[in-house]
């Protein structure tokens, strides 16, 4: 080798250092082994994962949080199929995320080789771009386009292939140059004619969602918000988008949606939707708006053109970045004099206020709302909650209030096993905020070998399991559908404490409401990961039904 060649393996570790890549997560395989062997003399840290879906949902995270693509690293077939329920939340969540893929050697393709996969086909509709690099001179090329493919118009997953030879050639490359974000800014134009659209107004409500947002892009429409005394509503999980406490909030537009918030989306006479795509959680199974007209003045803002249009007919399309927009925002005047919709505005923070202030009562000696005000009372601003999907959920999306940007990860995909990976990503990212998983029994166990993982790299979680020994969501459905015949859902669980213990780190297991409070400032104060394992009655299946009701419903 000549002092001028590189190995496909370094230059690939090479570029991602250029771009700034503080980790990776993987689990480790022979395909790729030389991209190990350069990690070793890198800065960039290596998290070794239990599985290839885990390593996928902490890149999730990162990218989630950060904006900037989260990289994880898996081997063929296996390897690579066990990280799609990663590459699917990223698609659906629109998350920046680039997945390398170790690949048999060039010369042994389209033999079914051991383990060989065409990864175009398995990924063709979940990834934005799927490609091989098929020779080390085009690594810094094709790593450079892989940042920008993940974060530009809607982001989403990137999947870049490396054939186990190419890694060990040799070749003389020119390194690229970091990847910088490309931002679309909405026309002057555009933005004179929202703002006479909105002096038009009556009934005005924003929905904040999708990505592309930056702390200063949220500071900057709560800016905008406030000079228009605007209500703002944020679309399913991404309640991080606007402080919860603002007099201009309105509540979120996801699962069990406020009943008074539905009817203010009904009778608000202009709708401006930025960067969110009102999908079919937010939309409650594309019933809250005609398709494709409206019936309402739609102003749609999103960084794709690709989306503007594609299910709603927008009045006023704006292809924009949130961020961009929210910038050009602050340049609007508000209607001269007073604003016409200002007692609608407060009207509508009322109405969240009294749909999230009180905790209710549910059956059994374990009341999970005790969780959330202890965790009100004593938790800062910046603490990141993470979780999966299941009723449980609702427990943060209706009563945790989010104040700040960059302080949840939860799958609009509905992905169960998220939530644990994703703290652990979060945790590593921002190792002084607090960072609370809040997960199910079943959503827990989909993922719960990651707890090993927190505990090997110092990623000092807590783990807040409501067990109810069922799928609950599906029990809930199942008791509403099918009333009294149960099959498929029960569940039979560990001791998940003892579990959490066995790895080192600290367990509880919590039987009545009075053990939640101290066990939670013993697992917030701890130098390690912690698990509360909450034992609560499955006939408590949401905070507002039973199980009996469900049944009578019928």
């Amino acid at each position: 080798m000549t002092s001028n060649q590189t190995t496909g393996a370094r230059l690939l570790v090479q570029a991602l250092e250029a771009n700034a890549v503080e980790r990776v997560f993987c689990v480790p395989g022979e395909s790729y082994l030389a991209v190990l062997d350069a990690l070793h003399d890198s800065p960039i840290d290596t998290v070794v994962c239990r599985h290839e879906s885990g390593a996928a949902f902490m890149a999730d995270a990162t990218g989630r949080l950060t904006g900037r693509p989260g990289i994880a690293f898996v081997t063929r077939g296996p390897g690579a199929t066990n990280a799609s329920a990663g590459l699917h939340v990223a698609r659906q969540d629109s998350i920046p995320l680039i997945l390398f893929v170790g690949q048999i050697e060039r010369s042994f393709r389209h033999r079914e080789a051991f383990q060989e996969l065409d990864y175009g086909a398995v990924f063709g509709s979940i990834a934005k771009w799927v490609a091989e690099i098929d020779s080390p001179d085009r690594v810094p090329e094709m790593v450079s386009r892989a940042f920008h493919q993940a974060t530009s118009g809607r982001p989403g997953p990137v999947v870049l292939v490396l054939p186990e030879d190419m890694l060990v050639e040799t070749a003389a490359a020119v390194a690229a140059e970091p990847w910088v974000q490309v931002e679309t800014h909405p026309g002057l134009n555009l933005m004179w004619d929202l703002q006479k659209r909105l002096w038009a107004a009556e009934r005005p409500l924003a929905i904040l969602g999708g990505s592309r947002w930056s702390e200063k892009a949220v500071r900057q429409f709560a800016r905008f918000a406030e000079r228009f005394d605007l209500p703002v509503a944020c679309s399913f999980r991404r309640q991080m988008l606007f402080d919860h406490l603002d007099p201009h909030y309105a509540g979120d537009v996801g699962i069990g949606l406020d009943p008074k918030l539905k009817a203010r989306i009904d009778e608000s006479d202009l709708l401006l939707i930025v960067g969110g795509r009102m999908s079919e959680m937010p939309s409650q199974g594309y019933t809250l708006l005609g398709i494709p007209e409206t019936g309402k003045t739609l102003v749609h803002v999103h960084a794709d053109a690709d989306e503007l249009g594609r299910v709603y007919r927008p009045t006023l399309a704006i292809n924009a970045s949130p961020a961009a927009f929210a910038g050009a925002a602050e340049s609007l005047q508000p209607p001269h004099g007073e604003i016409a919709w200002s007692g609608w505005t407060r009207a509508a923070h009322a109405d969240y206020r009294a749909w999230s202030e009180t905790l209710p009562a549910i059956p059994g000696a374990v009341q999970t709302g005790a969780v959330i005000a202890h965790l009100r009372a004593v938790l800062p601003d910046d603490a990141i909650f993470c979780n999966g999907a299941g009723n449980f959920a609702t427990w943060v999306h209706r009563f945790w209030r989010f104040r700040r940007y960059a302080t949840q990860a939860a799958p609009t995909s509905g992905s169960m096993g998220y939530g644990l990976p994703a703290a652990v990503g979060a945790k590593l990212q921002f190792p002084d905020r607090p960072v609370i998983c809040f997960a199910g029994d079943g959503d827990f166990q989909m993922s719960m070998q990651e707890f090993g993982t927190a505990v090997q790299y110092g990623a000092n979680i807590v783990v807040v399991l409501v067990d109810n020994g069922i799928y609950g969501t599906i029990r809930m459905h199942q008791e509403r559908e099918y009333p009294r015949r149960v099959h498929g859902t029960d569940l039979v669980n560990p001791d998940f404490a003892a579990l959490a213990r066995s790895y080192g780190a600290l367990g509880f297991t919590i039987e009545t409401t009075d053990q939640i409070a101290p066990a939670l400032d013993t697992a917030l104060a701890a130098d390690r990961p912690a698990l509360l394992h909450l034992k609560v009655d499955p006939e408590g299946i949401t905070p507002t039904t039973t199980i009996e009701k469900l049944r009578g419903s019928r």
